[in-house]
C-alpha cells in the first residue's frame, strides 16, 4: 500500500496526480511494477440538448474517474485514470448535429489497442469505466472478443449503473441518469459549469416518448430525435449545483470503494 506524503506524482497544494498524460514513463513503469490499477473512462461526444456542451459524457465521466482515483489515494491506495476515450457510439444523435459516432468495429479496435497497451506495459488490472449509455451494449458485446484477443477479461463498468439506487434518492423527476436531464445538467454545474447555459433551460425538457418505448420491452434502433425534439429526456429545469455535488460524490465514491474492494478483477 503506498504512502501518499512518499509519491513521485504528488504535487504540493494540488493533491496527487493520477493522471496517466500527466506522468513520466519512469513513473508509470515503477507503477506497473506495483501492480497499480488503471481506470479507463469511456464516453462519447454528442448533442446533450439546447443547454448542454457536447462533451458531457467525456467530461462527466472523466470527474467522476478522477475523482475516485484521488479519494482512493488519500486512501493510501494508487490507481490511475487513462485519457478519456472521447468517442463512442453515438448514431442515434446524429440526427441533431454537434455529433461525433465511430462504427463498431472501430470502437472495438481502439479500445482493445489501448489496453492491449497498458498490459504491454506491464499492468495487471484495468478497469473500463463507461459514461454513456449508448456504449453499454458494445462494451457487452465485444468483451469475449476483448478476453481472446488480450489474453485476459477485461472488467467493464457504468458509473451511473453503480448508483442507480442512492441517486434516485436525490433527484426529483427520475431515479437514475437520463439523457441530459436533471441527473447530467445537475453533475454538469459542478464539474464544468461553464459548460450550461442555465438561460436555455426553459427548452430543456421531453422524451416522454422514449421511456414509454424503453418501458414496453421492445427494442431496435430509432434516432433520438424520434423521441424528444429538444434532445432531452428528462427535465434540466429541475437541476443544481446542491444536487449534482451530491451525485458527484455518491458516483465517485460508489467507484472508488469497487476499485478498493477488488472485485472487478477476482
Amino acid at each position: 500500500m503506498a504512502d501518499p506524503s512518499h509519491h513521485p506524482g504528488r504535487t504540493e497544494g494540488h493533491g496527487a496526480h493520477v493522471l496517466w498524460a500527466g506522468l513520466t514513463a519512469k513513473v508509470l513503469c515503477a507503477a506497473a511494477e506495483g501492480d497499480v490499477p488503471v481506470l479507463f473512462p469511456v464516453a462519447s461526444t454528442e448533442q446533450h440538448g439546447p443547454h448542454l456542451a457536447t462533451g458531457v459524457d467525456s467530461v462527466l465521466c472523466s470527474h467522476v474517474c478522477h475523482t475516485a482515483a484521488l479519494s482512493l489515494y488519500d486512501q493510501g491506495i494508487e490507481t490511475l485514470v487513462l485519457p478519456t476515450l472521447w468517442a463512442g457510439m453515438a448514431e442515434h444523435h446524429m440526427a441533431f448535429g454537434g455529433t461525433l459516432t465511430v462504427s463498431l468495429a472501430t470502437y472495438q479496435a481502439v479500445i482493445g489497442e489501448v489496453c492491449g497497451s497498458v498490459l504491454r506495459h506491464g499492468f495487471k488490472r484495468i478497469l473500463i469505466v463507461n459514461g454513456h449509455g449508448g456504449n453499454i451494449a458494445p462494451l457487452a458485446a465485444m468483451a469475449p472478443d476483448l478476453a481472446r484477443i488480450l489474453g485476459v477479461a477485461v472488467p467493464v463498468t457504468t458509473y451511473f449503473d453503480l448508483v442507480e439506487e442512492p441517486f434516485a434518492g436525490v433527484l426529483e423527476d427520475q431515479t437514475s441518469v437520463l439523457h441530459a436531464g436533471e441527473a447530467e445538467t445537475s453533475m454538469m454545474m459542478v464539474a464544468a459549469p461553464h459548460l450550461v447555459d442555465e438561460t436555455a433551460f426553459g427548452e430543456a425538457h421531453g422524451g416522454d416518448a422514449f421511456l414509454a418505448a424503453r418501458a414496453s420491452g421492445v427494442g431496435g434502433y430509432k434516432s433520438f430525435k424520434d423521441f424528444t425534439p429538444s434532445g432531452v429526456i428528462g427535465n434540466a429545469r429541475r437541476a443544481s449545483t446542491k444536487k449534482g455535488e451530491q451525485l458527484v460524490a455518491l458516483a465517485a465514491a460508489a467507484l472508488a470503494d469497487l476499485v478498493a474492494s477488488g472485485t472487478p478483477w477476482r
